[in-house]
């Protein structure tokens, strides 16, 4: 597994890690123990990176997390968890108060004193040209209860907003084959500033898995059910926003890109880690088996005809609907 450094947090991080949101809610049940195993077969296979939030599941992949580092001490993962999405989407919430209820409430999940990364969970777009906010978040590293602290973005605008600010860590982004645009400005400006990139979403909500058909059905408590337009949270989140159909027609092409000897899966998230700028990338796992896949994805080579394919399926199929929004 290849390794890169995370922004300026000096922290080694594989390059595809673990999202972790299906280990908490929104992607039907998930079994306790199944979490437990998908965190073992997820570093065992050279992962060591774990993307959470304190909103998944209300909690429970922060604690199933924190319960694996328990039982495994002496392991060297990083965490990166998010805060904010726990009070009204109102930028006067992002305070320094509610930070420390925030943190230690996440502190505590993890079972840990003083947290790897803390990314803000996309926050009210003007957050994140706030002085106050990052003077808060400053002190909280001063404190010793965060150790860096990083953006999840839902546009690019914002990405590059917190770029500005010299102290962010990392940016988190939608980043897939269906969602090109942080490749035109963000992804250049982060290395310039030495901010990571954590690319999540990378097979657009399971579209990119290959395996989804017309007949596919999705419980009522997944998202890809519930909040296919954009109901409950960002529309962005779900399928990478493309219209279903679409997207199962444009997979058909994508399948013509994959290398000999890789999933459709492995393909997309491979074609993420080869792009320039970025640091890891997290797909989640609802299982062993997709988790041992997900991590061998980070050997698979990504030629110059698989990349030129890869944009020309977003400019065939997605550029004029996608590229304005995020």
């Amino acid at each position: 597994m290849e390794h890169r450094i995370l922004g300026n947090t000096g922290r080694n991080v594989s390059i595809v890690g673990l999202g972790t949101w299906q280990l908490g809610a929104d992607w039907g049940n998930v079994d306790p123990a199944q979490a437990q195993a998908i965190l073992a077969a997820s570093v065992e296979a050279g992962v060591n990176l774990f993307d959470t939030a304190d909103v998944y599941g209300d909690g429970k992949s922060e604690q199933a997390i924190g319960k694996f580092l328990a039982d495994n001490p002496g392991l060297e993962i990083t965490v990166a968890t998010k805060m904010g999405r726990r009070v009204d989407q109102k930028p006067e919430n992002y305070t320094l108060a509610n930070f420390r209820q925030w943190v230690d409430r996440s502190r505590k999940n993890l079972g840990t004193d003083t947290l790897d990364l803390v990314q803000l969970h996309c926050p009210p777009t003007p957050v994140f040209s706030s002085n106050e906010v990052y003077d808060a978040l400053d002190t909280l590293v001063s404190e010793g209860a965060i150790r860096n602290y990083g953006v999840s973005v839902e546009r690019t605008d914002e990405a590059l907003e917190a770029i500005r600010r010299g102290s962010t860590a990392s940016v988190q982004i939608i980043l897939n084959a269906f969602r090109l645009k942080p490749l035109d400005e963000v992804l250049p400006a982060a290395k310039a500033a030495n901010v990571g990139i954590i690319a999540r979403v990378p097979l657009a909500s399971g579209l990119l898995s290959g395996k989804y058909t017309k007949e596919t059905t999705f419980a009522e408590n997944d998202h890809r059910n519930y909040n296919r337009n954009g109901d409950s949270f960002d529309v962005g989140e779900t399928f990478s926003g493309v219209d279903y159909e679409l997207g199962l027609k444009a997979v058909a092409e994508f399948e013509q890109l994959v290398p000999a000897g890789a999933t459709t899966a492995q393909a997309a998230i491979a074609w993420i880690a080869a792009q320039d700028g970025v640091t890891t990338v997290i797909p989640g796992a609802r299982n062993v088996v997709q988790a041992k896949a997900n991590a061998a994805a980070a050997s698979v080579q990504v030629t110059e005809e698989f990349d030129a394919g890869v944009r020309w399926i977003y400019d065939h199929y997605f550029r004029e609907v996608i590229h304005p929004r995020w």
